[in-house]
């Protein structure tokens, strides 16, 4: 018999009352006993709605204030939608405020009892799983020193090995990977991946793109509270970070270049790529366009490939390699370049047309045309460089 998919999300969405004036306050005293909701209110989560089944990992993402630890915390149990439909599965184990549930005066020893009791684990399941807690956290003698001794790292460690003991049928974390040493992260991703090696169900918030890739199948990107993308983590991650280089690339202030015309510039009349819009990665890229020019002459056009921010990856022009555009008609001329096996890895770009004089001297117009690179690779940086490893194959 098939079963459901372990959480259900159908339009969910939070509302919070907006309590920021005395008259907002009094108010919602008002709509509280009038039995309605609050007048003003902010909202947090808007129609949210996916499935994760067994066995399953989701990454959330998004910038501050989207709504990923509100949504997790509705997920965890901790506050209560306003709307739509929730439906939870098996065993949860929230990884939300690490530490958060430790008692300053008692030792980590004690606090592993009182943690575990907050997070429903048995006392018979906690006297199996003590040495395997203290093994994980690996903070040596201050195991047994007061909690208000330990670093904020410290702290970390210990929260964390409490709340892997649980072994939940779903997993939640948020921005666990970003805490502590380098060591520790380490041995966060390794615990992960054996969890989801096992079967586990991992719901994972991160700022860091490359952990959803790593851990995450599907990813989720909240924007205002409302689910902007959804889809494969590859894919949902390229579209976020274009996002951010698109709002980077917004801020910068642009190049000032002469607006080209009829009355003596030369200008980039029309500009075009192939395939249009989105291209696979290690594919052939074509540009091709038309240039005027005011004299007759023959000019000299610069392409060049920037990410979406602006960073320029390439450029050439038709006077470095000794060619020229084909004259068309008067006045007009066309020129074409190809890239083969495009080494660009994914993401959002730009082939930029600039028209220049003869000589190469004067910049007088410049042409975009957007295109995306679609792509699995977790590979860093703007190309892909031809590479070979000398070791045996991994386990």
């Amino acid at each position: 018999m098939q079963l459901g998919p372990l959480l259900h999300l159908s339009g969910v969405g939070k509302d919070y009352a907006r309590l920021d004036t005395t008259a907002g306050r009094v108010g919602l005293v008002f709509d509280l006993l009038r039995g309605r909701g609050p007048t003003h209110a902010f909202r947090a989560l808007d129609e949210v709605s996916f499935d994760l089944a067994a066995g399953e990992s989701l990454g959330i993402i998004g910038e501050n204030g989207a709504g990923k630890s509100t949504l997790l915390k509705v997920v965890a149990g901790v506050i209560t939608p306003t709307r739509g439909r929730l439906d939870v599965r098996g065993r949860v184990g929230a990884l939300l405020e690490l530490g958060s549930g430790f008692h300053p005066e008692y030792s980590g020893l004690a606090n592993i009892d009182l943690a575990a009791a907050l997070l429903g684990i048995t006392p018979l399941e906690i006297a199996a799983k003590r040495e395997e807690i203290i093994a994980f956290a690996d903070i040596g003698e201050h195991i047994h020193d007061p909690i208000k001794t330990y670093s904020s790292g410290m702290v970390v460690r210990l929260g964390f090995a409490v709340a892997t003991a649980l072994e939940p049928d779903i997993l939640i974390t948020d921005e666990v990977l970003s805490v502590g040493d380098e060591s520790f992260q380490k041995k966060c991703v390794a615990w992960m991946e054996n969890y989801l090696t096992g079967g586990g169900t991992l719901l994972l918030c991160s700022h860091s793109m490359y952990h959803v890739q790593k851990l995450c199948r599907t990813a989720l990107w909240l924007k205002d509270g409302c689910v902007e993308h959804y889809g494969h983590a590859p894919e949902v991650c390229q579209a976020y970070l274009a996002y951010h280089e698109e709002k980077s690339a917004g801020a910068k202030k642009p190049i000032a270049v002469p607006k080209a015309s009829a009355e003596g510039y030369y200008a980039i009349r029309s500009l075009t790529v192939d395939p249009p819009g989105r291209i696979a990665a290690g594919a052939t890229l074509g540009v091709r366009g038309e240039v005027f020019s005011p004299d007759d002459r023959v000019p000299v056009i610069l392409i060049g490939l920037v990410r979406a921010d602006g960073t320029p990856v390439y450029g050439v022009a038709t006077d470095m390699d000794g060619v020229a555009p084909t004259r068309l008609r008067a006045q007009s001329f066309a020129f074409s370049l190809t890239f083969p096996q495009l080494p660009l890895l994914p993401g959002k770009y730009l082939v930029r047309a600039h028209a220049l004089d003869p000589e190469g001297v004067r910049l007088f117009d410049n042409v975009e045309q957007a295109f995306v690179v679609e792509g699995t690779t977790r590979e860093l940086g703007l190309v892909r460089i031809d590479h070979a490893w000398n070791g045996s194959e991994a386990q």
